[in-house]
């Protein structure tokens, strides 16, 4: 199959978490033996950002990480038509311009053989509607939605069963455990500050009981605003800015565990969908403690694949209880490892995509699938 797919930026992962999916699940379908092609839009705010942080050398982790994977960027006045070319299957991030999604259904609307989906991995339905009732998708022919919760909205607004739920995953080719072992210490949070949606929450679940249980925690992450700087010198918490998600893995095998903070929207209004960092921390085979979210779809085994804390201290009372255990991490690192590799890689998800085309009526895609 010849898949196009319009991202808001292949290369750049900078505040950008469609990017560490996208990666892996392009470089699946490439394994399985598909014609991929990424498109992105020349100087988008995403790269731009990370070239004005790092420079060139901010995209040499990716480079090496991914050699198999390029996209084309292209200017705001390119033809979307002549971009997707003989593609059969051509799908739409929803971080892309309005302008440009319609642009792309017209040319399915006109008449293009091939199909046409539009990928959310937001939440922007729920908490921001007008944003995404702006795109016109009337010449889509339906929605990958991350999250069974997101698919509920979307059938609300009339998408029927024209909307799949299109979990993310890990790519396991490249988040995957350590081949050799070595020290670990202390905690790791890899995320961005999330524009005030947890700042409560990440106090709450993770500065506060990293301290109380004597352990030392390094952030990974971009867009601290001064006070949100302040907060980690008050807590100790050493920050380290901006890495690479490609530099992921290495970072996790320094560890001892994780933890998870979802964002509010994703414990109130759609729940049920976790951030990648859940699937590729597993992926990694580090323990992980997560705040209270609810695993609506069945995702996961919790109290097998992670542990949950109600609260701060329960939260506390984990985090000690792993570091004073190797027996127990190393339980659950290989019960979270197995879970991701039965249900969560990325080449999961790809065969998911086939399937989907698959049920699409149009001669090329029932032919090639």
């Amino acid at each position: 199959m010849r898949i196009a797919y319009f991202t808001h930026s292949l290369a750049s992962c900078w505040n950008h978490g469609n990017a560490h999916f996208l990666r892996g699940v392009l470089r699946s379908l490439i394994a399985k033996g598909h014609q991929v092609r990424a498109f992105e839009p020349a100087g988008s705010w995403s790269l731009a950002n990370l070239l004005a942080d790092h420079g060139p050398a901010g995209l040499s982790a990716y480079e090496a990480a991914y050699p198999d994977l390029a996209s084309i960027a292209f200017e705001a006045d390119a033809d979307p038509a002549a971009l997707i070319g003989d593609a059969d299957l051509v799908i739409v991030h929803e971080w892309n311009e309005p302008a440009l999604v319609a642009a792309i259904g017209r040319v399915r609307a006109a008449g293009g053989r091939f199909r046409l989906l539009f990928h959310d991995t937001h939440h922007r339905a729920v908490s921001d509607p007008d944003a995404i009732r702006a795109f016109d998708l009337s010449g889509y022919d339906g929605v990958l939605a991350f999250g069974e919760a997101l698919s509920e909205v979307y059938r609300r607004w009339g998408w029927g069963d024209r909307v799949w739920t299109w979990h993310e995953a890990a790519d396991t080719r490249h988040f995957h455990p350590p081949v050799e072992a070595g020290e670990r210490e202390g905690l790791v949070w890899i995320g961005n500050w999330g524009d005030g949606e947890r700042t409560e929450e990440l106090e709450r679940f993770l500065f506060e009981p990293a301290q109380a249980a004597g352990l030392p925690l390094d952030l990974y992450g971009v867009r601290y605003p001064a006070v949100a700087l302040a907060t980690l010198r008050r807590y100790g918490v050493v920050y380290h800015g901006w890495a690479p998600n490609a530099a992921a893995p290495g970072i996790f095998a320094r560890h001892l565990a994780t933890v998870h903070v979802p964002r509010r929207y994703y414990t109130t209004i759609l729940p049920g969908i976790p951030t990648i960092r859940v699937f590729e921390a597993l992926a990694c085979g580090i323990p992980l403690v997560s705040a209270p979210w609810d695993d609506a779809e069945g995702l996961f085994t919790p109290g097998s694949d992670f542990l949950f804390a109600a609260d701060g201290v329960e939260m506390a009372r984990h985090l000690k209880a792993l570091a004073a255990d190797p027996a127990m991490r190393a339980e659950f690192a290989a019960h979270g490892l197995a879970t991701i590799r039965a249900r969560h890689s990325c080449d999961h998800r790809a065969d998911e995509l086939l399937a989907i085309a698959a049920t699409l009526d149009t001669p090329d895609l029932e032919t090639v699938a």
